[in-house]
């Protein structure tokens, strides 16, 4: 999958993650050398402005700050959310519990229909698994849930890939 890449000096990694909403900071050393080799826009994070695409995430990540629960669930190893879907996008309408680690991707994950049917799947039904929530959001505060109750859901569900007859 694509993405926006820019070199962004700052004082360190988590400045980047306060400062801009929905970023990764990308620090494994392969991905690194690949992207140094192409020509990417530096840019300092004190400036004034921020070239088109940066400067939309930190004015969504300014309107979060004042907010409560900005970053509330920030630097835990693993934050449990339940993420409504209505159906948008030819996909019928369910809650997903999902666990997700420190990065904001997905480790685990349980779907449950409408009819109370659930199906888990983990990063090997997933054909990639990038970031999927921002742990600064503010609105995922009120989603989250205990992990005693995505571990029931977890066990009760079945397998992705296994015959739900």
């Amino acid at each position: 999958m694509g993405g926006l890449w820019w070199w962004v000096r700052a004082r360190s990694a988590r400045e980047v993650l306060e400062t801009f909403a929905w970023v990764e900071v990308v620090t494994d050393p392969e991905t690194v050398a690949w992207r140094e080799g192409g020509k990417l826009e530096e840019v300092d994070i004190d400036a004034p402005r921020m070239p088109a695409g940066l400067d939309g995430l930190r004015a969504e990540r300014d309107a979060q700050r004042g907010r409560p629960g900005f970053g509330a669930l920030v630097g835990r190893e693993v934050v449990y959310l339940r993420q409504p879907w209505d159906g948008d996008d030819d996909v019928d309408p369910a809650d997903y519990l999902m666990e997700i680690g420190s990065d904001g991707r997905r480790t685990r994950q349980v779907e449950i229909g409408e009819d109370g049917s659930a199906v888990r799947s983990g990063p090997d039904d997933w054909l990639f698994s990038p970031p999927i929530v921002d742990l600064f959001d503010p609105e995922l505060v009120g989603r989250e849930i205990r992990r005693d109750e995505f571990e029931e859901a977890w066990a009760r569900a079945r397998q992705a890939d296994a015959d739900p007859a």
